[in-house]
């Protein structure tokens, strides 16, 4: 290198933290240009060489000095502080994200849904109602009918498009995981989902990761994940229990069956347990869940009668049972039993049973293994024998082959029960499905029978006949509207109460006052007592429930894990700052010196100039 090249390199800036006299830089920067220039085919003999008369004398720089204003050049504390205490930003650490969660579809899978949010919440993640903010979306999915899975597929967009990590749960991928627009992305199945922290995990590294497996037991099928597994209830006052999944149906229009398979169920000691737990943690309503719960036991040897004697014996005063949706076919063998049990005092009056179509040839397409006489028997026997008993029931209107008589024939069923509770739904063909490759009703037609239905079930009020009433209600839930508290009778009717904070999760006496299509209004009586039935207070809202001891452990392990790549990560980080900082001192002194050697030769070579 020149010597002009190294004398120009000497008087640059340092980049922080020294100070320079100004005033010295800018006369040596003078000196500069005054200078022979000297170029790299040049060989200076003496440092003399490079010193002009035109050079400041000593007394012109002592004077310039009394000018001068040191600056110094201050770090960013503040964001240096900031990267001290984070990771680098090319380190992905599990287990500290936040996670939006989404559940479309059955109470099925909603329970799922709670399942996943408790082990996710139990492992560090923070569960968050802010889609925007999540750094993860978990999507829960139903694939019973097409509009709930275009939400699930734009949800899928709209995550991509704002960048999120993305993983998948429910039926929709569970039965067709090979779809266009789920390639690349992680899937958790209905059956894998005590698995969920790892496939958030790997996700959040990058990685795609597909667990679509089944549970068994020495070959058996089982009905899922554990029970005992933590959750997040989305009402800390009502527990979801799954008592089996799939079914022994095959109908030619459920593409649910794809997803859960044919039926598995829990063991009813497993089930009592699982009653037992949410009891202590403050629950008061338990609502039993599954795609058929009339079908429970029949893989295992027991019955669903059976189960419920055993749940019946545990739930405290003042909190109730919920049964679920069961298809004709299996309550049948079993309508004395369950009279019985619907008849007891901590078991709503209340039953689902979907008939579909009042067709016998509809049903017959449908492969319902029923006929409509089948259904009115359930009905009659039930009304009779458990006075006041609220049937629920689902109608699809537009069913491949559906005539205009049969249509007229379920309109003609509607009429004659006017079912307080009723589900109208238009036909959709899911692919995949016998009844998709049949030859369809018109869209317009299926519109028509949906509307036309709709008019007859909007037709009769009702609750009416019950303005008057004194009624034993609990309370569990907020009003959408938020102006009421929601509470449910003796047979499972929705009754809206004054916001006071201390019905809730209480069983209150109110005299009936109003009612509507839904819902009727009421008063709580002054004289009335209150019954509390939690053994113990909620949990909040949000609070992981059933953390147990076994999980505990495995938790303390991956908290281990993650606190040991922490510290590994932040030991590298500092080893990477104080090398950094080694090398910034280094720079620093090189330049000082070099600035220093600069004045010190001007000066030198000024003296010997005068001398001589």
């Amino acid at each position: 290198m020149c010597h002009g090249e190294l004398h120009l390199k000497s008087l640059q800036f340092p980049e922080s933290g020294v100070l320079i006299f100004q005033e010295d830089l800018r006369l040596i920067a003078n000196n500069q240009e005054k200078m022979p220039s000297a170029s790299c085919d040049t060989f200076l003999d003496d440092i003399e060489d490079i010193v002009s008369q035109e050079d400041s004398k000593p007394q012109d720089r002592r004077f310039a000095r009394k000018h001068v204003v040191p600056k110094v050049r201050r770090r960013n504390t503040q964001k240096y502080l900031q990267d001290e205490n984070s990771p680098p930003s090319d380190s992905t650490i599990p287990g500290i994200q936040k996670i939006w969660i989404r559940t479309w579809g059955c109470s099925h899978n909603n329970s799922d849904g709670e399942y996943m949010a408790g082990q996710l919440a139990a492992y560090g993640y923070k569960i968050t109602e802010n889609a925007s903010e999540a750094d993860l979306w978990l999507l829960n999915s139903c694939t019973v009918k097409n509009p709930a899975e275009d939400h699930f597929r734009n949800s899928i967009k709209k995550a991509q498009e704002e960048n999120k990590k993305i993983v998948l749960a429910g039926c929709v991928p569970q039965a067709q995981p090979r779809q266009d627009y789920l390639k690349g992305l992680s899937i958790i199945g209905v059956q894998q989902i005590d698995r969920v922290v790892e496939v958030v995990e790997e996700t959040i590294k990058g990685h795609s990761v597909r667990l679509l497996g089944q549970k068994k037991d020495n070959g058996k099928r089982l009905g899922g994940a554990r029970l005992d597994l933590p959750k997040i209830r989305k009402n800390p006052l009502i527990e979801i229990i799954s008592i089996n999944t799939g079914c022994l149906n095959a109908c030619t229009y459920c593409k649910t069956k794809h997803a859960r398979g044919n039926l598995a169920s829990y063991p009813v000691d497993e089930l009592v347990d699982r009653a037992k737990q949410s009891f202590q943690e403050g629950v008061c309503e338990i609502w039993l869940t599954s795609e058929d719960t009339g079908a429970y036991g029949r893989d295992i040897g027991t019955s669903l009668p059976a189960l419920l004697w055993k749940l019946v014996e545990v739930i405290p005063e003042g909190a109730m049972l919920r049964l679920g949706m069961t298809n004709p076919p299996y309550i049948l063998e079993h309508l004395e039993e369950m009279a019985k049990i619907l008849n007891h005092p901590r078991v709503y009056a209340f039953l689902h049973i979907p008939v579909q179509s009042a067709s016998d040839t509809v049903l017959m397409e449908m492969k319902r293994e029923y006929c409509v006489a089948d259904f009115k028997r359930v009905v009659d026997f039930l009304k009779d024998k458990v006075p006041g008993i609220t049937i629920a029931t689902d109608i699809i209107c537009g069913f491949p082959g559906e005539t205009d008589q049969d249509f007229q024939e379920t309109v003609k069923l509607v009429e004659e029960y006017k079912f307080p509770s009723l589900f109208i739904n238009q036909f959709y063909p899911r692919p995949g499905t016998p009844a998709a490759k049949m030859e369809q009703v018109p869209a317009q037609v299926k519109k028509q029978r949906t509307k036309d239905l709709s008019q007859v079930f909007h037709s009769y009020n009702p609750y009416d006949h019950k303005i008057g009433e004194r009624q034993k209600v609990l309370v569990t839930e907020e009003s959408f509207d938020s102006k009421f508290y929601v509470a449910h009778n003796r047979f499972y009717e929705q009754v809206l109460v004054p916001k006071n904070p201390t019905f809730m999760g209480k069983m209150v006496e109110v005299n009936v006052y109003e009612s509507g299509k839904h819902f009727m209004k009421g008063q709580p009586v002054s004289d009335a007592k209150v019954y509390a039935p939690s053994i113990s207070k909620p949990l909040a809202k949000g609070e992981v429930s059933g953390l147990t001891e076994e999980f505990r452990n495995r938790l303390g392990n991956h908290l281990n894990s993650v606190s040991h790549t922490l510290d590994a990560t932040q030991q590298d980080s500092a080893s990477s700052r104080m090398a950094l900082q080694l090398q910034r001192l280094h720079q620093d002194c090189t330049l000082r010196m070099s600035v220093v050697l600069a004045l010190f030769a001007f000066l030198f070579a000024f003296l010997i100039k005068v001398c001589n």
